[in-house]
């Protein structure tokens, strides 16, 4: 059979198209970086959180450890606090599926998902080393694919040493070399759509450790996110509990500052208490807070405490004056 140069233009054409097709369905490269072929990873995500990392306004979000599905904590809070959560922070351990469906419903909802990803059952060194580099792939490629954004806390509070990646357990160095494994396989995954939140506890009676040996960098830091609370021990004003701290990281430090998990416990001063967070983070020019709206026992202890803004009447009342009088409430949708 004769072959014309038409002929082989068409038969050349129709390979390209064929090549391209094979390429995307195997995961084709993103902004972020190349995709290998062969990878169990989904495409880059479309989406773009470069517009989200300097937020013009402040943020007040909820945190509790439900599944992004278990929406009743945003309900109840956004009829308390008088205005729905503009943050849904919730955990994850190391191990779990990304929850695509879930935080897709979040986002749809008016809530920019933020995980908290919690390594339990494995060591830094071991993330670091890439023992687990499968697992990692497989999240960064579930995350890519949901196409919406999320906020990303890895590890938090790791200066904190009741946890097993604190600093009874493993040295700052592990901590910052497991934290670039992941950030970098999501990067050469190509994946766009992660705000990475670096989350320290606040420096104090419990958690003396200095953070700037735990930092990352720059490059792969998006948001600091402080997590700090008014309580029994420490916490008994915004001078004391998260200044101290906000000057130490801007020694090494610019990137916009979260509080990522925050609340005031019951007690006599809890409406002052409330009315000092709110106006101590204004003035520090935090993006945003994010409430533990939820009984728990203090860190390392038995001690029960109430976190809840409905303890009360007048904390109730405290939380959505000050809230509102400071200007908390910010649509990430709307840049």
């Amino acid at each position: 059979m004769v072959i014309t140069r038409r002929s082989r233009l068409t038969v050349a054409a129709t390979l390209m198209v064929a090549i391209t097709f094979l390429v995307d369905a195997c995961g084709g490269a993103g902004s972020g970086g190349g995709v290998k072929a062969g990878t169990a990873t989904a495409r880059a995500a479309h989406f773009q959180v470069s517009s989200m990392l300097k937020p013009s306004g402040r943020a007040l979000g909820v945190v509790d450890d439900k599944t992004p599905w278990q929406y009743g904590i945003v309900t109840a809070f956004a009829k308390e606090a008088g205005r729905a959560p503009d943050i849904r922070e919730y955990y994850s351990s190391w191990g779990d599926d990304f929850d695509a469906e879930g935080n897709a419903f979040l986002w749809q909802h008016g809530q920019l998902p933020m995980m908290a990803l919690v390594p339990s059952d494995i060591s830094l060194t071991d993330i670091a080393e890439g023992k687990d580099d499968a697992y990692i792939r497989r999240l960064a490629g579930q995350i890519a694919a949901y196409d919406g954004p999320l906020a990303l806390s890895f590890a938090g509070e790791m200066n904190g040493p009741w946890n097993s990646w604190g600093p009874k357990h493993t040295k700052p160095a592990d901590f910052v070399a497991s934290w670039k494994h992941v950030h970098d396989i999501f990067t050469a995954q190509g994946v766009t759509n992660v705000i990475w939140v670096w989350t320290p506890h606040v420096v104090d009676s419990g958690t003396t450790a200095k953070l700037r040996p735990y930092y990352p960098g720059n490059a792969y830091v998006d948001w600091v996110g402080l997590i700090g609370y008014y309580g029994p021990i420490d916490g008994v004003a915004f001078s004391s509990l998260f200044t101290p701290t906000l000057r130490q990281i801007a020694g090494f430090s610019g990137k916009p500052v979260l509080i990522a998990e925050t609340g005031v416990a019951q007690s006599e001063g809890k409406e002052a208490h409330i009315r000092d967070l709110f106006r101590g983070a204004a003035k520090a020019g935090v993006i945003g807070l994010v409430w533990y709206d939820q009984r728990k026992d203090w860190p390392g202890s038995d001690q029960p405490m109430d976190w809840r803004i409905s303890t009360s009447m007048g904390a109730l009342a405290a939380f959505q004056v000050e809230s509102t009088r400071n200007s908390f409430g910010h649509s990430f949708k709307n840049g």
